[in-house]
């Protein structure tokens, strides 16, 4: 009898890890492979990470940090914009490949790097520690990211400050991550990014029928290669919060996994059909990393010029509680005073994008982090689960209550924005270890994609050597 109720008991718990296994979309299971699309249309139905990712980017970089720039330093700095956009996208898609070719994460990846630290009974990478810092000025870029949020909306309705709506905000993105899924968020975010991108695109054109029209000569002095001394916190800040920045690539990771890019391709095996399913799904990557590139492009240099155009002939800068308020002068003075709610609202939505996806990767990370850690079995998707939850509680609370105190979304995103444009280079340096050591060589990088990947690591690093120089060498 006893014999009878243990094999029973091991028979449920067989079943229950079975179909928790069949639940979790970090597991590779050969009933999971399915073969990559052909033709550009068929394609184009699998992609989806992308938008997910300009969810979290476009937002407080195009909307406070692009702008703040502009507006600082006028068209001069129109190739660093360019540069911010186009140069780290190699990146994204490299971090990628992995993920698709090997099943693996980010963070999980990036533990193989050489340099292990004892932490109770695992042996961590430094990498591991280095991104658990760079949190705590991510928290304050959150906050400030939900303070434009709370401002926008205590300018529509005043009857609150800015304070406690940005709290409601916080509650709203928190409700959403819990009872959200992959597929609900994608569609949320695609649509809050078209409108976005829209809207920008209109402003732009429209600005050339004004007063503030842009004219060659303008454009001309952006691709000069200048960088005023007066504004590397602007400029930091500008290029670590647009573009894909270092986090965004790595939670890329996360979201191509979830939708299933990995899984479909398989377990890694010697055939032929595996190297064939993986790079077709590869390819299906590479064509998202590339619709990325396009829609931040598209959305980010409107606004440098914008700012550039309307604030910085204006003289206004975007600072503290009239942040959101200066801003809107952007829509106003292009489109009309009717404009003004035009950019409240939409640049609520686009704010508030930001903070969904931007909770929903960190959520994920946290929870892989924790696996990392040995905090949490890595394996247990249940465990992961309840992490991910927890941190979509605690996070919004520690930023919104950020910004409560310190009420500057400019400040805060400009401590943030710059950290993350520092940490670029190192994350770049990690996925060019994993490209040389973990990638399977059957579906490695071509020459050309090698070389390009290493133009931007040492561009990444020049500019760094470069901004030092000028902020500490000159007098």
């Amino acid at each position: 009898m006893t014999e009878n109720n243990e094999s029973i008991q091991l028979e449920q718990e067989y079943t229950a890890k079975e179909k928790q296994d069949v639940e979790n979309p970090y597991i590779l299971r050969p009933e999971y492979i399915r073969e990559p699309p052909v033709g550009f249309w068929n394609t184009v139905k699998f992609l989806g990470p992308g938008l997910i990712l300009v969810g979290s980017v476009v937002g407080s970089g195009e909307i406070i940090l692009t702008t703040t720039l502009g507006a600082t330093v006028g068209f001069v700095m129109l190739w660093w914009m360019l540069l911010s956009c186009w140069g780290k996208s190699i990146i994204q898609s490299e971090l990628g490949r992995y993920a698709v070719s090997s099943g693996q994460t980010a963070l999980s990846a990036f533990n193989d790097i050489p340099g292990k630290i004892p932490f109770f009974r695992n042996k961590v990478s430094w990498f591991i520690f280095l991104w658990l810092l760079q949190q705590i000025p991510g928290l304050l870029g959150g906050g400030g990211i939900y303070g434009g949020a709370g401002q926008a909306m205590s300018m529509m309705m005043p009857f609150m400050d800015s304070r406690w709506w940005t709290i409601l905000v916080a509650g709203l993105a928190t409700v959403l991550i819990l009872s959200g899924t992959y597929r609900f968020l994608e569609k949320l975010l695609t649509f809050m990014v078209v409108i976005f991108t829209v809207i920008t695109l209109a402003c732009a054109i429209l600005l050339q029928f004004t007063e503030f029209a842009i004219t060659w000569s303008d454009v001309g002095a952006g691709l000069r290669f200048e960088f005023p001394t007066f504004a590397i916190a602007a400029a930091l800040a500008a290029y670590g919060g647009t573009g894909v920045t270092s986090g965004e690539s790595m939670a890329y990771t996360y979201w191509c996994t979830e939708k299933g890019y990995a899984r479909f391709a398989g377990p890694t095996d010697d055939s032929e059909g595996w190297v064939h399913r993986a790079r077709g799904w590869i390819r299906v990557m590479q064509t998202d990393v590339v619709l990325t590139l396009l829609l931040l492009t598209f959305a980010t240099i409107p606004f440098y010029m914008l700012g550039a155009g309307v604030l910085h002939r204006m003289g206004e800068m975007p600072d503290g509680l009239d942040t959101i308020s200066i801003l809107s002068n952007m829509y106003t003075q292009t489109l009309g005073q009717w404009a003004w709610w035009l950019f409240m609202v939409g640049g609520f939505f686009v704010l508030f994008s930001t903070v969904v996806s931007g909770l929903g990767g960190g959520s994920r990370m946290i929870a892989d982090v924790m696996g990392v850690l040995g905090v949490i079995d890595p394996r247990d998707y249940k465990a992961r689960v309840r992490v991910l939850r927890i941190w979509a509680v605690a996070a919004p609370i520690i930023q919104s209550l950020c910004y409560f105190f310190i009420e500057n979304p400019v400040w805060m995103l400009t401590i943030s924005g710059s950290i993350g444009a520092m940490m670029m280079p190192i994350v770049a340096g990690s996925t060019i270890y994993l490209r040389y050591t973990r990638v399977d060589r059957r579906v490695a990088p071509g020459r050309k994609s090698d070389v390009v990947l290493w133009i931007c690591f040492l561009a990444m690093l020049g500019l760094a050597v470069y901004i030092i120089y000028l902020r500490f060498a000159q007098p």
